[in-house]
């Protein structure tokens, strides 16, 4: 079978074919001596489970047979890291059987007891949200053949039910200063790994065409870098004695990203790129360069379950100056920095470091990707934050601050809200690499400064809404004539107008004579009487007008907003702007204990009207 590199097959590029003969090798492996399953995932990673390890030897036949249909090639769980998961599980499982003053010696004497005991011992132990997904990956295998043959009726109806799902805490990001300093650092950091292999390079480049130009250190230095970079091996340092490691890791430096680079070169890429830290891990060193202002890398997103891995993504390069600010830019020059390395290492993906071993290994060899193994390969985030002395802003005074708890989770969840708000938290324009439900609830949901944000935001347009509602009610009292309500607030002192006719909730002074029209008013709302010069307000209106305006926040949640401000936003205005304040805290307080329950509002519309 040929294939040129981990997920090479994709729309218009035919599967690679078994050449003549091949026999796939077998999942199962049992002998005398021991049981193994061996794994194959779509991520390229391989592994022996030894099912002859656990206790309760009547299960082992069993357990293998349906794990491996889990992990097979048609099962759930296709990538290494899941596959251990799963393993993790069963473990704890069969271990906690066999530990039993009775265990069940083979699946057919498993009980539903057995299992909801197993599960609650795992809520005790690690949490619900952890004994959950604990128990998910045991579910998943004893509900696959031949353990769903096996097992009692009882223990598959306790499988069968809705398991409760618990929501694991929301990854919060980081604040403003706490994403300016560590942006800051880790692209001062890049951009010195950079220079550094860029003036190793010049050298190998100097010592090919003006060798004679050389002269003294320079010259040794130069000859070094050119024999590294012809074989790959970084000569040993007899005469340094303890600080041998530390000075062959200056020389590889010079020509090759070192283990210490991985921790900037992982942190500024995903601040650039914003993408899972899985998806960095595996960036492909194949790409396209579209007319020089793009690049297409095809990416790996493991989230998307099987079958759905691969998402081509189109990065911006930018000009040469803006290569640290752009995804494309930083991807060429990564690219660029360790593609000396990959002839070497002979890596697939971006990434070749050079290792500094204490024993072993040595020339070639120390040239390796380090995450090809396993994706969870330690990078010293911590210590790397702690060198640059980060700290976060939980306290005012930056002496007592805590050190900065540097997460490529959380970078991530910080360029989603970022993004969020520079589109004005338009989620369709947000969601890049997620849904708009992936984005709001693993990345919005419950983090502060998009909460803060959100709530900034909600006040300014609930001002806004207010401001045009008040204005629409002026507009509409000027025109018939009038700077404002007429208000009665002392109830010992009769109004004027003896003609005035009560309302709904207001009295009008002459409805014979609207004093826009000049005509009997017929056809005009009761909500319309707010904004009149006719308009007449006494303390008997007022437990009328506080049970209206209960009505009409309990509206807010028919309505939607816009329908809402349109249909009764001048008369809240103008209730709350021009009416309430003219009345005494005593006068309200008597007319809210005195308010009807029917504010009559239904009546007052027309049916069609209603929400």
């Amino acid at each position: 079978m040929t294939v040129t590199g981990r997920g090479s097959t994709h729309r218009g590029l035919p599967a690679a074919v078994p050449s003549h003969g091949y026999e796939p090798p077998a999942e199962i492996v049992e002998s005398s001596a021991e049981l193994v399953v061996r794994f194959a995932g779509e991520d390229g990673r391989t592994r022996a489970f030894s099912v002859g390890g656990l206790p309760l030897p009547g299960w082992h036949r069993s357990l293998a047979s349906a794990f491996t249909v889990v992990v097979g090639p048609t099962g759930p769980r296709r990538t290494l890291a899941s596959a251990n998961s799963v393993w993790a599980a069963l473990k704890r499982f069969v271990r906690f059987l066999a530990a039993l003053p009775s265990p069940p010696a083979a699946p057919q004497q498993l009980t539903a007891a057995h299992v909801d005991a197993f599960l609650r011992t795992r809520i005790r132990a690690v949490g619900a949200a952890s004994a959950s997904t604990e128990f998910s990956a045991v579910r998943v295998t004893l509900r696959r053949a031949p353990l769903c043959d096996q097992v009692p009726a009882d223990v598959a109806d306790y499988l069968a039910r809705r398991q409760a799902k618990y929501k694991q805490p929301v990854t919060v990001g980081y604040s403003a200063g706490e994403w300016m300093r560590l942006s800051s650092v880790a692209r001062a950091d890049v951009a010195a790994v950079r220079d550094r292999i860029t003036a190793g390079d010049h050298l190998v480049e100097a010592w090919s065409t003006n060798r004679a130009l050389l002269t003294g250190q320079d010259a040794v230095v130069a000859d070094q870098c050119v024999r590294m970079a012809s074989t790959g091996r970084v000569p040993r340092i007899p005469h340094a004695g303890r600080g041998e490691r530390a000075a062959r890791c200056v020389l590889a430096g010079r020509l090759f990203v070192t283990a210490a680079d991985q921790a900037p070169l992982l942190v500024l890429l995903a601040a650039v790129t914003g993408r899972n830290p899985e998806t960095l891990k595996e960036l492909p060193a194949e790409h396209r360069i579209l007319d020089g202002a793009a690049v297409e890398v095809r990416l790996v997103k493991r989230r998307r379950g099987p079958h759905r891995w691969f998402d081509t993504a189109t990065w911006e390069i930018g000009p040469p100056h803006r290569e640290l600010h752009t995804p494309g830019g930083l991807y060429l020059l990564l690219h660029r920095l360790m593609a000396r390395g990959r002839t070497f290492s002979g890596s697939q993906t971006i990434w070749s470091v050079w290792r500094n071993p204490r024993h072993g290994l040595g020339g070639p060899d120390e040239h390796h990707d380090p995450f090809a193994a396993h994706l969870a390969a330690a990078v010293n985030l911590t210590g790397w934050a702690r060198g640059h002395d980060l700290r976060a802003d939980l306290s005012s005074d930056p002496e007592f601050a805590e050190p900065l708890q540097v997460r490529l989770n959380r970078i991530r969840t910080t360029v989603e809200v970022r993004r969020t708000q520079l589109v004005g938290g338009h989620l369709p324009s947000a969601a890049r690499s997620n849904t708009m439900n992936v984005l709001f609830a693993n990345y919005l949901r419950g983090d502060p400064t998009a909460q803060a944000w959100a709530e900034e935001v909600v006040s300014e347009a609930l001002i806004d809404a207010e401001q045009a509602a008040l204005s629409t009610h002026r507009q509409a009292l000027q025109q018939t004539g009038a700077m404002g309500l007429r208000i009665n607030s002392k109830p010992d002192v009769t109004d004027a107008s003896g003609n005035a006719c009560d309302g709904a909730w207001t009295a009008c002074a002459d409805p014979e004579q609207h004093p826009a029209t000049g005509r009997p008013c017929r056809r005009v709302s009761f909500l319309d009487c707010f904004h009149c010069g006719n308009c007449l307000v006494t303390p008997d209106h007022l437990p009328a007008i506080l049970a209206l305006l209960d009505v009409l926040s309990d509206r807010r949640a028919e309505l939607g907003q816009a329908d809402w401000w349109a249909r009764y936003g001048p008369a809240w205005a103008a209730i709350r702007h021009d009416v309430l304040p003219r009345f005494t805290p005593a006068q309200l307080q008597a007319a809210a204990a005195a308010r009807p329950a029917d504010a009559l509002l239904d009546l007052a519309e027309n049916p069609w009207e209603r929400p």
